[in-house]
């Protein structure tokens, strides 16, 4: 395969570490061997960001401050990416519950930013809440109605007082309930990942043209709000409903991903901007479905129609910009 414009530096906002043992297990180990095959495997990928995952939490201790694990697992695999020939680690988003009071939030945000190593840059505490009539085969972990908690607002706007970011994990259901969380605490910036998840399993299979008309208007009004920037990928995860990652074999090309997914992508960059759009690869989740250099080429063909200026920016620009790395 020929890889598309393959001297075009590459920020990957969206990656995972696990071990077989963690929740992500469910893919295989994905450390950093595996990471750098697939930032490797043709694609000039020089920095990625870690996204936290309930990767390596520790066993013993107080348990607000058990998510601290993650970081310093992270932080571990980033210090040998920077000294081994490949993508570096340059960032890592963590977790914590938001909704703790401010003291024991204060407590923990201080933990992250000393396990980091300089690292830290901000908090994904998902909002990720399907119906319960939804198979999923990754469900996410919160509570309905989590985003219109004051507590979980209160420490939303903390991350803001912090200098930190908000990365925020839902599906298209919940797209309003976002909505309301970005109007309601303005002064922290929020990254929206994988398009609100539109899902395409369950009720939703062989839906997909009607859930977009639903999800291109809540897309038009959350970009409204000028704290939020939209990463673009993370629709070939099996939950999406794509059904690639049945048939190893049937697994697409770069122009199967264009022609399934280009809708979504070009209306999210219409409505934000390329000032506020990142891609990213959400590996190995969409590993499930799509390799490496196909996602990435299939992410430059979409990318075409826009200037070199504005694929600089979603490539490497915008990641760079908003995880000060």
């Amino acid at each position: 395969m020929e890889i598309i414009d393959p001297d075009r530096e590459i920020v990957d906002p969206h990656h995972h570490l696990w071990t077989v043992d963690d929740p992500g297990g469910i893919t295989g180990q994905y450390l950093l061997d595996e990471l750098h095959a697939d930032t490797g495997s043709g694609h000039n990928v020089v920095s990625t960001v870690f996204i936290e995952c309930g990767s390596q939490y520790r066993t013993e201790g107080p348990d607000h401050l058990r998510v601290v694990g993650e970081t310093e697992f992270a932080a571990s695999v980033a210090s040998a990416s920077e000294r081994a020939s490949g993508a570096t680690i340059a960032g890592i988003v963590a977790h914590c519950d938001l909704t703790l009071p401010p003291e024991q939030l204060d407590e923990v945000l201080d933990a992250h930013e000393s396990a980091g190593g300089g690292r830290f840059r901000g908090i994904r505490d998902a909002l990720s809440s399907a119906p319960p009539d939804v198979p999923l085969l990754i469900p996410g972990p919160a509570e309905p109605g989590r985003a219109a908690n004051p507590d979980f607002r209160r420490g939303v706007a903390r991350l803001g007082e912090r200098g930190l970011i908000y990365d925020t994990w839902h599906y298209h259901t919940q797209n309003r309930d976002f909505l309301d969380l970005a109007q309601a605490v303005p002064d922290t910036t929020m990254v929206l990942d994988h398009f609100g998840t539109p899902l395409g399993v369950g009720p939703y299979a062989g839906r997909h043209g009607e859930v977009f008309e639903q999800w291109k208007r809540d897309m038009t009004d959350i970009a409204r709000c000028t704290n939020v920037v939209a990463k673009l990928g993370g629709l070939a995860m099996p939950d999406n409903g794509y059904g690639w990652h049945i048939d190893p074999s049937a697994r697409p090309d770069a122009e199967e991903v264009v022609s399934k997914h280009q809708r979504w992508y070009h209306h999210t960059i219409e409505c934000f901007g390329p000032a506020r759009c990142m891609f990213e690869s959400n590996f190995p989740v969409d590993r499930f479905s799509v390799d490496h250099a196909v996602l990435f080429n299939a992410f430059k063909i979409m990318a075409s129609r826009y200037s070199e200026d504005e694929q600089d920016a979603m490539f490497s620009g915008v990641a760079r910009r908003i995880y000060r790395l």
